[in-house]
């Protein structure tokens, strides 16, 4: 008979100790280690990829270019990659309620309707709860299996006897494996659960796709190790009041990282958004200072967002500094620019910042835009709003150039703007002759200036 041991493991980093410590010696928390059991013949029975597999040249291996698995979700798909990879394993973090079940019921719901076989496996949901959210996305066919279960070992056992092409977990959190007697969701468990069914995925070249729970700061809860044992890390991003949704891959061992799917949540589900820019842009208002359009990438995509700022005399000895969808250090590195080689006083003005549609920017060329949208409120004077901005600024002033200038103006062009503002360095070697954007190029803040608003 296998033998129980005490271990005393860290809930937020997974740390391990043979004694208790009041404070985690590697992420330095506080009253986050807990007691857990294990079992020292907890090895026994797990799965092994291939027994009988040697090392062989890289050469000899097949690249397995052509095994993109449609999901038919051309947003998911694009985010991934391309498709689900044979064996390949997909954590999908979110909020409480943002979509991440239905998301992946109702793209491997529509995959099993086309003659695949699917289990998708609930600790959370019974079976009927799972009928009624499949009923409303219209996914009911016989290709589609549902259970609700919780023990690991009884999810190995059957997907051995099934087969199914693939399987969805929700969630990973609620799983729990027999080898250790700590509760589900703990550290421990989370690890070893995962590990198991990572296992048993790659072992049957079957796509695995386990929800995750998040923690109060957005990432994804359990052991940090979670995400480094998958190989593809996706966030579904959003509010739940509001009908658009994000799904961003900040890990993709198969595809582009940084790669961003639009989702708009109905009533019969989530339908894939082919404009993103149009949504973005849709209530920009006309007229009004602060506002400013970014030609920004994201991936492989080029998305055109409204940056809007406002900038307002402060009341109090400390002005305020408020910023939402940028860097908040950014914001503060080109309000110095702006009050060190453009003259402008800032310094007694309380000053906030919004990348408009919930949507994050983070990259060098939305520098520009910030500065150009800051500006633009100080000074009460709008920008042209058939004008588009890109650059990164640096702490002398100077412009710097970006990459993927050509398709950054294309997408400009398509959505009907007219004039594009970017660093004068991207000018050389673009050929851009005979078409109807004015293309501008300006090498200090200042020139940028005197483009935006003429004489300032």
């Amino acid at each position: 008979m296998a033998r129980a041991r005490t271990v005393y493991t860290c809930q937020s980093c997974g740390y391990s100790s043979s004694r208790w410590l009041g404070r985690c010696p590697d992420c330095t928390e506080w009253n986050t280690i807990v007691e857990e059991r294990r079992l020292d013949g907890r090895g026994k029975g797990l799965v092994v990829l291939d027994p009988g597999a040697v090392p062989s040249p890289i050469s000899s291996m097949d690249d397995g270019a052509e095994a993109r698995i449609p999901t038919g979700m051309e947003e998911l798909d694009h985010v991934l990659g391309g498709g689900m990879v044979p064996g390949s394993c997909v954590l999908v973090g979110g909020d409480p309620g943002i979509g991440k079940s239905t998301l992946l019921l109702q793209a491997l719901g529509g995959y099993a309707g086309r003659g695949h076989k699917v289990l998708y496996v609930s600790g959370e949901e019974s079976m009927r709860q799972i009928r009624l959210r499949g009923e409303r996305l219209g996914v009911i066919n016989e290709g589609l299996l549902v259970w609700s279960e919780t023990s690991v070992e009884s999810i190995v056992e059957r997907v051995r006897d099934l087969e199914p092409e693939v399987m969805v977990v929700d969630s990973v959190q609620t799983l729990h494996t027999g080898a250790l007697e700590s509760s589900a969701g703990s550290v421990g468990q989370v690890r070893e659960s995962a590990m198991r069914l990572i296992t048993l995925a790659k072992s049957m070249d079957m796509p695995l796709f386990l929800v995750g729970h998040v923690t109060k700061d957005g990432s994804i809860a359990g052991p940090r190790v979670l995400e480094h044992m998958v190989d593809t890390v996706l966030y579904f991003e959003g509010k739940s009041m509001h009908i658009y949704r994000i799904l961003r891959a900040v890990k993709n061992r198969y595809g582009s990282v940084m790669e961003i799917g639009v989702f708009e949540m109905k009533e019969t589900g989530l339908e894939g958004v082919r404009n993103p820019s149009e949504v973005f842009l849709a209530e920009r208002p006309e007229g009004a200072s602060g506002s400013c359009v970014l030609a920004s990438l994201e991936g492989t995509r080029t998305l055109l967002v409204e940056l809007q700022a406002l900038v307002a005399p402060s009341l109090f000895g400390v002005p305020r500094r408020t910023v939402v969808g940028v860097d908040y250090n950014k914001v503060l590195l080109l309000v110095a620019v702006l009050e060190k080689k453009a003259g402008m006083g800032l310094v007694n003005h309380d000053i906030f910042v919004k990348v408009a549609g919930g949507i994050k920017i983070d990259e060098p060329a939305v520098d520009l835009a910030v500065v150009a949208s800051l500006a633009s409120n100080f000074l009460d004077r709008p920008i042209d709003p058939k004008t588009v901005v890109f650059g990164e600024v640096g702490l002398a002033g100077e412009v710097r150039a970006v990459m993927r200038t050509e398709s950054r103006i294309k997408e400009a062009e398509k959505l009907g703007f007219t004039r594009c503002i970017l660093p004068g360095d991207n000018m050389k070697g673009l050929d851009y002759s005979g078409n109807s954007m004015d293309v501008v190029g300006v090498a200090t803040l200042r020139e940028a200036m005197e483009v935006l608003f003429d004489r300032w």
